[in-house]
């Protein structure tokens, strides 16, 4: 099972297009949050499950704040993150994971890609597409693959250049 993670999008949608084109055939597409826009376009990009929810930015979408779900034998929870906190360290995510049983909790907003690979939860962010903020500003996305064993490979994967280096509305 393949499964494209990204969140932060921004509006910017011919990049999230650009995304699933680069990374291939996907089983499972997950949006963290702040999608401001376009949600009906990025829905039709795949046919792979997909989950979407609101980031603070979502003013007007009719999106969850938050999902769970199943990812083969792994207890999945997806938060935008903003109403946990995220921006001071992922203590309350990892918090409300163990009170709740969660194996697996994927968040956005930072903006910085974040992976913690544990044995009791495992904790990732993918960055942004749009407005990365961690060192080199690289627009990042993950890929979670699922073998046929049920093990998860976890990988932070880069956008491939669109020709559009800004990281700024207008320009």
């Amino acid at each position: 099972m393949r499964i494209l993670v990204i969140s932060d999008s921004h509006g910017n949608n011919e990049d999230v297009k650009q995304i699933i084109k680069q990374v291939g055939e996907i089983d499972m597409f997950i949006h963290l949050g702040d999608v401001e826009h376009g949600l009906d376009y990025i829905r039709s990009l795949t046919d792979a499950e997909t989950h979407i929810i609101s980031g603070n930015n979502d003013y007007g979408l009719d999106l969850p704040q938050s999902d769970e779900f199943m990812i083969a034998d792994k207890r999945v929870f997806i938060t935008h993150g903003h109403r946990f906190y995220v921006g001071g360290g992922v203590d309350n995510l990892r918090k409300y994971a163990a009170q709740n049983e969660y194996d697996i909790v994927m968040f956005g907003h930072t903006h910085r890609p974040f992976l913690d690979v544990g044995r009791e939860v495992t904790i990732l962010n993918p960055g942004s597409i749009s407005y990365p903020r961690q060192d080199g500003r690289k627009k990042t996305f993950i890929m979670i693959d699922v073998d046929p064993k049920g093990g998860f490979h976890y990988n932070v994967g880069e956008m491939k250049s669109s020709g559009r280096n800004f990281y700024g509305r207008g320009f």
